[in-house]
């Protein structure tokens, strides 16, 4: 006879639980980092919703005062607007364009991959830089970069930035610009699954190329455009250091957007419980815009 070895109950507790205590410990410095500098501000920013803030004279408790007098404003009200159009052109134009880019830089060559790379510069250039660099581009005079090409068509220098009928335009097109390269990355990978055997047997029965991406590359990529698409919504509505750069919310307040109203009330005003209110505000309007965007996309995959 044999006896089998068997690991003693409390020796196999005791391993199992340092299997499940050690992640923790990797994952403990960035939860510390998080709690201290995003979760407790938040919270901070959340109780300062409901007070008039007083510095050296005490917070005075005003309930939903700062709330009702943020959402009535009526230069919030135009700077929901702006963030409105501002964002569904951002993420539509950066959707469509991201798209075509990827259905174009598809592929394996070296050469595909070299201009991939610099297609996606502009993701990690910090967004201040690249909006300077617009800000230089879109100079008022021909010396702009893009006015000097106009000057060749023998059209006149536009004020992109200086006019609030093109300021709000001009603002959407950096943003597309930015977020269309990240974008492709996303839309690359999806189109990296797709089984080429389709497309090849779609080839010998003559079907057009249209044809071709409405029923093969379209349903194939169906997961990865409903992941752009969340994460463009949100971005859409909290869009700030474009605007900032470009315009600081003018030319008259024709480009203010629902973060860069938030921050004059609180840096300028001196409106701290305003800020704070219309920041609350903007995280329910993102935490419900995310939930209603994932339910419509595993809705459309249920289907």
């Amino acid at each position: 006879m044999t006896a089998t070895a068997t690991t003693p109950g409390p020796r196999r507790a005791r391993i199992i639980g340092k299997k499940a205590v050690l992640p923790w410990l990797f994952l403990a410095p960035g939860l510390l980092l998080a709690l201290v500098f995003k979760f407790l501000p938040m919270g901070k920013g959340v109780w300062l919703s409901f007070f008039e803030v007083r510095p050296f004279l005490g917070d005075k408790w005003v309930g939903l005062d700062n709330y009702t007098r943020v959402l009535t404003d009526h230069r919030f009200q135009d700077a929901i607007g702006h963030t409105l159009l501002l964002g569904v052109g951002m993420s539509l134009g950066g959707i469509v364009v991201g798209s075509a880019l990827a259905l174009l830089l598809e592929g394996q060559a070296r050469s595909l991959k070299i201009i991939r790379t610099a297609v996606f510069l502009p993701v990690v250039t910090a967004t201040a830089v690249v909006g300077e660099m617009w800000r230089l581009m879109y100079y008022p005079t021909s010396d702009g970069l893009i006015n000097s090409g106009l000057g060749l068509l023998g059209l006149g220098p536009v004020p992109y930035l200086d006019n609030p009928d093109t300021a709000l335009w001009a603002t959407m097109a950096m943003g597309i610009w930015m977020l269309a390269p990240y974008n492709m990355v996303i839309i690359l990978a999806g189109l990296a699954g797709v089984d080429r055997s389709l497309y090849e047997a779609a080839a010998m029965d003559g079907v057009s190329l249209r044809q071709r991406l409405r029923h093969i590359t379209l349903p194939a990529i169906r997961p990865a455009l409903g992941i752009v698409l969340t994460l463009a919504a949100i971005r859409g509505l909290r869009v700030f250091t474009e605007v900032y750069v470009l315009t600081g919310g003018g030319p008259a307040g024709s480009t203010d957007v629902w973060m860069t109203r938030a921050y004059t009330l609180g840096f300028t005003r001196n409106d701290i419980g305003g800020a704070s209110a219309a920041s609350v505000v903007l995280l329910c309007v993102t935490l419900l815009l995310t939930v209603t965007v994932n339910y419509l996309r595993k809705r459309g995959d249920v289907r």
